[in-house]
């Protein structure tokens, strides 16, 4: 029988996750619940899926996924706790928060997995890092890890490290992205017109990455093969190390880990 998946939080990540479910075969039934009635609307036309109240889509849900702001979790939970089924699977993508306080807010055994994938997802290039909670079952953790993989690669890690998961992929497209507009208003003060700076950007960084994923050598290889000594990439490089890039982007890693954990409290 087909799995029922309640979804809430219809936002960007939401419908990117009803997306990735709803190609599983047999498809499940995805319920959405979202307060925005426009935004619900769409997701309806635009997907297929039947929105209603957060209520009433968790009350026969196998599967609970909850995709909101760590700062409108406790709320949320306080509103659904009670009316989802205590055999039920429910996947939090809330950053930050841990799996012991989703807990205390369900029914007696319920399986509870926190998960944190990174926008990607919208073109199935997601990485998501996995944790189930102390009352998780293997087979819950395994349902888990398969809905999730509907929208990119799944990686098991201790919660203790779902921190850093979230530091590293997690905000980790923005530090991409961050580079692409550096490289493209660089592009630009040189001379390049912008939709040529853009594309060259955007394009190297793409095919980088693509060279990235496939290639036996790492990172660190892959950039010393193309820095030849004395060179325009060894004059980069060395302007990228005085200005001290290295250490402030691990620095900006550590301060989205920081930010984590404070929103879990610790």
């Amino acid at each position: 029988m087909p799995l029922t998946i309640a979804v809430l939080g219809g936002g960007v990540m939401g419908r990117t996750l009803a997306t990735g479910f709803l190609r599983r075969d047999p498809a499940p039934l995805v319920l959405v619940a979202e307060r925005r009635a426009e935004v619900a609307a769409q997701l309806s036309a635009d997907l297929g899926v039947r929105t209603c109240s957060a209520e009433t889509a968790v009350a026969d849900a196998d599967v609970v996924v909850l995709v909101v702001k760590p700062q409108d979790l406790g709320d949320l939970l306080a509103q659904v706790g009670s009316h989802v089924a205590a055999h039920a699977l429910v996947i939090s993508i809330a950053a930050g928060v841990p799996t012991h306080r989703i807990e205390q807010a369900l029914p007696a055994g319920v399986n509870v997995v926190r998960a944190m994938p990174n926008t990607p997802a919208r073109i199935d290039r997601a990485v998501t890092g996995i944790s189930a909670g102390a009352n998780c079952t293997a087979q819950a953790l395994e349902l888990a890890r398969e809905l999730l993989a509907s929208v990119g690669t799944v990686v098991d890690v201790p919660e203790s490290l779902q921190d850093a998961v979230t530091a590293v992929s997690g905000s980790g497209p923005a530090y991409v992205f961050y580079l692409a507009e550096a490289m493209t208003a660089a592009g630009v003060e040189l001379g390049l017109d912008e939709a040529t700076a853009t594309l060259m950007a955007n394009r190297t960084i793409l095919g980088a990455a693509a060279l990235l994923d496939v290639a036996d050598e790492s990172a660190g290889e892959l950039r010393r093969q193309v820095t030849s000594p004395g060179g325009t990439t060894a004059a980069a490089i060395a302007a990228l190390d005085a200005a001290g890039v290295d250490s402030a982007l691990r620095a900006a890693v550590g301060a989205a880990r920081d930010r984590s954990r404070e929103l879990s409290g610790q």
